[in-house]
């Protein structure tokens, strides 16, 4: 065989397999980006089946350029579900909730703070992000805002009550109060090169429970009515 063309086949097998390796890739990271919320979505049903809308990948605009690349880098690297989903309409926050605050975590995510109440549970759930990531759009925050926490169980509705920014060793902001609350916790100012030297604070109260699973009963029982209906 002509040793050009045993060269240009080298070549083409090499460039082919570089293609599949980067294709393989490409596609783990955007199933990848789906996967951590597919169980704590809202469900539609469609012609009578329960499907699960898949997050949104989040909006770089705001990002810091590191911090993208390190979401991006997490994909790869991140298989452990979500313990809920965090949502914010107003803001277009939609982000999964991990549990601890380790960089892995916080790169993927937003994290669940050891040592509070978990997600669903009564107390003082303390959820952490980075100011140049997901929590960046938290200096859009306001009083009176909705902010829902999706768990396997139910949506929890909470309502903006303080916006506050303290000194990192100020914990007592994570302490339970008289009813159900949700605190988010980033580091301020939100622009700040370097260490950031405060704690960016918001406080939510409960003001709503919504059974996912009575939801889904209820549902059924609308369709199944509706078959019954048409059957007469």
């Amino acid at each position: 065989m002509n040793p050009m063309i045993r060269v240009e086949q080298a070549l083409l097998l090499t460039g082919t397999v570089l293609l599949g390796t980067y294709l393989t890739v490409s596609a783990h990271s955007v199933v990848s980006a789906h996967l951590a919320a597919w169980h704590f979505d809202d469900a539609t049903e469609t012609r009578g089946q329960t499907q699960l809308i898949p997050e949104e990948p989040p909006g770089f605009s705001r990002w810091a350029e590191s911090r993208v690349v390190a979401y991006k880098r997490s994909l790869l690297e991140w298989a452990t579900p979500a313990m809920a989903l965090l949502r914010i309409e107003r803001l277009g926050l939609r982000v999964p909730i991990f549990e601890g605050t380790n960089e892995l975590v916080l790169n993927r995510g937003t994290g669940w703070i050891v040592g509070t109440a978990k997600p669903g549970e009564p107390g003082n759930v303390g959820i952490a992000g980075h100011r140049d990531g997901f929590f960046r759009v938290l200096q859009d925050l306001q009083s009176g805002d909705r902010v829902e926490v999706v768990t396997r169980a139910a949506t929890l509705a909470f309502i903006v009550d303080a916006i506050a920014i303290v000194d990192p060793s100020d914990t007592y902001v994570l302490d339970p109060g008289d009813t159900p609350s949700l605190t988010l916790v980033t580091c301020y100012p939100f622009y700040f090169v370097g260490s950031a030297p405060q704690r960016f604070i918001v406080h939510a109260s409960i003001v709503e429970t919504v059974d996912r699973n009575a939801n889904a009963l209820s549902a059924a029982a609308v369709v199944a009515g509706r078959s019954q209906e048409d059957m007469r």
